[in-house]
């Protein structure tokens, strides 16, 4: 009896090691997943309205970039300059002069922005009414929600993208501080490609 009692003792130890492994495995694997692959991630603004709205939920794809380079369109999760915590461009005078800003500050924010691609390098744009003109072409963008009279809103004078960088815009066009004012941003400062919206559950869907 005392070794049937022992057996039992050591089998129940046995399966709680093994269920303790797992649930360590588990989260293990949760984690590199994240770190590695997928990114869930909350919006946290207006900016993205109406495609996406605050407190809204997607997934990130932390690999894509890595192998090839964002398009127009894409909606992207990425570190934005440091002049994004004031709105500020690298270059002062811009886009007070009618330019939207040309170029960064040489530092990248602690804050992660999600807005969507509208120029890649090479391009020139610029913006009327809020629409995006490239290579003086206004280019289709049906999921905006448009304005015409927003301080940045109207920038008639051209830049064009340099090699490496990427043009954010929101698709709030009037409420959303973006590239306009501080600037391309760099590849490497991008987290990944936000593909999957997946709360709230009416909502569910790519991008």
């Amino acid at each position: 009896m005392a070794n049937r009692a022992t057996a039992t003792r050591s089998g129940r130890g046995s399966q709680a090691l093994e269920f303790f492994l797992i649930i360590v495995v588990a989260l293990g694997l949760a984690l590199i997943i994240q770190w590695l692959l997928v990114k869930p991630f909350r919006i946290p603004s207006e900016s993205m309205e109406p495609t996406l709205d605050i407190g809204q939920r997607v997934l990130v794809d932390r690999m894509s970039y890595r192998f090839s380079n964002p398009h127009r369109g894409d909606i992207v999760v990425f570190k934005p300059p440091a002049g994004a915590d004031e709105n500020t461009c690298g270059i002062p005078s811009e886009p007070d002069d009618g330019h939207p800003c040309a170029a960064a500050t040489a530092q990248k924010s602690k804050s992660n922005f999600i807005k969507r691609v509208v120029a890649v390098p090479g391009d020139r744009i610029k913006v009327l009414a809020g629409d995006v003109y490239i290579d003086g072409k206004k280019q289709k963008e049906p999921f905006i929600r448009p304005s015409a009279s927003c301080p940045i809103c109207n920038l008639p004078k051209e830049i064009t993208i340099p090699p490496g960088h990427f043009f954010m815009m929101g698709d709030n066009r009037g409420e959303s501080a973006d590239s306009r004012e501080w600037g391309p941003v760099p590849k490497k400062w991008i987290i990944g490609h936000a593909f999957f919206t997946y709360w709230p559950p009416d909502r569910l869907g790519t991008l």
